[in-house]
Order: C-alpha cells, then structure tokens, then sequence
C-alpha cells in the first residue's frame, strides 16, 4: 500500500430522504438499510481498508455523531475521526482535512468519498481508483469517477466530458449539471457523453488547497490563520472560531465547477448512492409480486411493487397496495407513493412545523 494515499469519508449527513428511518440522532450511514448486517459506512471503511493503509483513513462528521463513528469502527483511530462544529456542506470540511494532511504528509493524495453509498464490484472500484490516484500524483488536477448512466435519472447531478481522452479512460470534464429534469435526462442520456456524478474526488491535498485559495480565498485565509494549531490539543479551539465565518457551500460549487484542470474516469463498479428509499427497493431481492421487504416480520398480501421497512418488533401487514413506501418504525409510520419520494424532505419539513423535532 502507498503509505501517501489517505481517504477521507464523509459521515455529517442527516439523510432526510431516508426519513423516517434516517433520523438526525442515526442518520442513514450509520444504519444496514439493506438488512446485510453492516452498517453503511461499515461497508465503506471495509472497502478502503483493501487499498488505503488504515492509519491513512479518516471519518468527517458532525461533533455529535463522534462516539457512533467510535462505536460502529472500533479499529480506527480515534484521532482520524475528525469533527465538525456545525454543518457547512462539503467544502469546508474538504478545507479542513486537507489543511491537516498537508502538515502531516505534504505528498498526500486524498480520495473524498461518501460514506453511504454501494458498490458491488470492489475489484473495478479499486482499479480505477488507483488509476485516479497515478494520474493526479503526476498532474496536477482533479479526478471524479462518473457513473455509466443505465437510465435518465433526475435525482443524480450529471457530468459531461469531452471527447477525446487525455489519458487511459479519463477525459476532460467540459460541463456539471445538477439534477435535470426529466427531458434533459434523456437527452443526457442519448448524447453519450454524460455521466452521473457519483460525489468521489480524487486529488493531492497540495492541489485543491492551491484551488481552495485562487477560488476561495476568504475560506482559504480562515484555514490558514489557524493551521499552527492543527494535529495539536488546539485544535478544536481553532475549528470552533473557523466554522461559524465558512460559507455553506459544497465543494461542486465552491471549487470543482470553477477549476479548468478536472477529469472524469467513466465507471462501473456496481454503484448506487442509495440517496432515497427507491434507490433501497432497486438494491434489495423483490418476492414474486415485486415488493421489496426490509424486515423480519412481514406480510404482504396483494401488493405488488412496494418498498417495505419495518422493525422486527412488531408484526406489519400490508394489503393492496401498489407502487408504495412503507416505512414503520417504533414512532412513526410513513406511507407514500413512490414516485412521490423526492417530496419526503417536504414532508418532513411539515412534520416540523406541526409536530417539532421530536420526530426528526
């Protein structure tokens, strides 16, 4: 293993999309939405620990769900858990680890990777990612992976890139564009140079700070005003004065829709980014009428092409439903149509306003 590779999973997400199995105190990256017996970002450590030397890997996540990450990954350090004030997006936080890398290992190339996302085929996964990760060691730039779209998707941000290769698989990106709707989908899809973006990034740490202060100069100067007290007890302190002056914003926005030197390596491992509770139904084995049940303890009669989760507590019997989401947990049962998923954030944001936030 190269010991200049580090990992950075993101875990500060809230996973509303998941509600209300996603909840704000266990949000979904810490949750076996798939009924595997691992959580989320149990699965993402394991397949990093295959290629990355496990002191290299480190979890970003919000300061209340350090003890979970502790507890789900007892074979980390504790101190490459690194913890987040409050909720910035993902720029600051890609600021923040690369600004602590750079001190340790100013040769350090870093794969940014979500932490509740699947891949089936481990082995292309790791191969292209060693890919990335030669290409950026010698040029400087950034490497995304792109998903091989198999349909037109309005829930996935879309990368377009040009024609011509710079290198084996990898091309030039020309375009980003957030969730289409569904005409520009299919067009995406037919033109045969869109892929979906897939939200992992691979770089050297020298690299996007250099980019962070060209295109983010005030976050930069935050960082960097403090980076004395960085890898020491100080720490935290530093962090505390830095995040309330951030600007929330992702690092889509903040760096890589604004960079000329970003790549894409078209793939296919098997992806999924498990963002919404379709995205479960399509991942989980479906019975002869096509539903698909997360639970122990039950029964569906004359349903066809639900998506079922329950606790093993309690009995739950589904008749006549189509096309649904059944969610049911010890405090909250969620029934919807499925192709009325993208509106849960809503719902949850009127569960809010009448209920409060005991049920979020």
């Amino acid at each position: 293993m190269n010991q200049h590779h580090y990992v950075a999973i993101m875990a500060g997400g809230i996973g509303s999309r998941f509600w209300p199995k996603s909840r704000t105190a266990m949000p979904k990256q810490f949750l076996d939405i798939l009924n595997t017996g691992k959580s989320l970002i149990q699965w993402t450590y394991e397949r990093y620990a295959l290629f990355i030397p496990r002191e290299n890997i480190y979890v970003v996540t919000s300061s209340e769900y350090e003890n979970i990450v502790a507890e789900q990954l007892p074979e980390l350090n504790r101190e490459n858990i690194v913890c987040e004030p409050s909720r910035k997006n993902t720029a600051p936080c890609i600021a923040y680890i690369s600004f602590k890398l750079l001190q340790k290992d100013p040769e350090a190339s870093l794969i940014v990777a979500p932490s509740d996302h699947i891949i089936l085929d481990n082995n292309s996964f790791i191969s292209i990612t060693q890919k990335a990760l030669d290409f950026v060691a010698h040029i400087k730039a950034f490497v995304t992976l792109g998903i091989t779209p198999t349909y037109p998707n309005t829930g996935y941000g879309y990368i377009q890139h040009e024609s011509l290769t710079v290198a084996e698989d990898i091309y030039k990106v020309k375009t980003f564009t957030e969730k289409p709707n569904l005409e520009l989908a299919k067009t995406f899809i037919s033109s045969g140079d869109f892929l979906w973006n897939a939200g992992i990034f691979i770089w050297q740490v020298k690299t996007v700070l250099k980019a962070f202060e060209q295109l983010q100069p005030e976050m930069f100067e935050l960082f960097d005003g403090e980076k004395q007290h960085f890898n020491t007890p100080n720490e935290r302190d530093a962090i505390n004065r830095i995040y309330p002056l951030c600007t929330n914003i992702s690092i889509d926005f903040a760096i890589m829709e604004k960079a000329n030197n970003v790549y894409i390596i078209p793939s296919s491992f098997g992806w999924s980014d498990l963002g919404t509770w379709n995205s479960a139904y399509e991942n989980l084995e479906k019975d002869y009428l096509a539903n698909a049940v997360a639970g122990k303890n039950v029964i569906v009669i004359d349903a066809t092409k639900c998506m079922v989760s329950a606790e093993p507590e309690k009995l739950v019997v589904i008749q006549g439903l189509d096309d649904c989401i059944v969610v049911d947990t010890k405090d909250v049962l969620l029934i919807c149509k499925k192709d009325k998923e993208q509106e849960i954030k809503e719902y949850v944001a009127e569960v809010k306003r009448s209920k409060g936030d005991i049920y979020l």
